[in-house]
């Protein structure tokens, strides 16, 4: 792995017009990775979704919840994903893009515009429902990826094209696998 550098907010803006390139109806899901304990990744060449238990084998289901009013997991937060195109932005490096801590990461738009919340999406043989639960930057991707990639992706434009990615849950349980087309149903 490279050393890392984290980029300035000029550098990020620089790379905004390939991430707006990602592609609108349809997209390649790229990367599958499971926490299987806090601060651990399994990358995953396939994985089962699950209506309760969300990516089997994730740490989702029994992680404590701050935003729960028990601490039980948040159904709307079941799955995460990211943009491959903005997370190689902000990693620099494809050995660095589980360290952001999302589950899924697929060369797809996932703007407000395009995927508002309530969308469904076909992946593999499962479908997914995009949550209208925020998704944003905490202490762990500041202390990965830095100040101005944290600002960057909670800003208003970071905002509007969900740069630090989506909420989703599972509607139709099914396997996925890297190279899956994920499609706006």
């Amino acid at each position: 792995m490279t050393p890392v550098k984290h980029l300035t907010t000029q550098e990020l803006e620089a790379g905004l017009d390939l991430v707006r390139q990602a592609p609108k109806d349809s997209g390649i899901l790229q990367l599958i990775v499971r926490r299987p304990q806090t601060d651990e990744r399994e990358l995953l060449e396939e994985a089962e979704l699950d209506l309760t238990r969300g990516l089997v084998g994730d740490t989702w289901i029994s992680r404590f919840n701050r935003h729960t009013p028990d601490g039980s997991p948040d159904p709307k937060a079941q799955l995460t994903i990211m943009n491959s195109r903005a997370t190689n932005l902000v990693a620099q490096d494809r050995e660095r893009w589980p360290l952001a801590g999302d589950q899924l990461y697929i060369d797809f738009d996932l703007s407000i515009e395009n995927l508002p919340p309530w969308t469904k999406l076909q992946i593999g043989s499962a479908v997914i429902e995009v949550t209208d639960q925020p998704h944003t930057g905490c202490k762990k991707f500041l202390s990965r990826f830095g100040v101005d990639a944290t600002k960057f992706v909670n800003s208003p434009i970071g905002r509007q094209l969900n740069l630090r990615g989506i909420n989703t849950r599972v509607v139709e349980p099914g396997m996925i696998r890297v190279g899956d087309v994920a499609r706006k149903l």
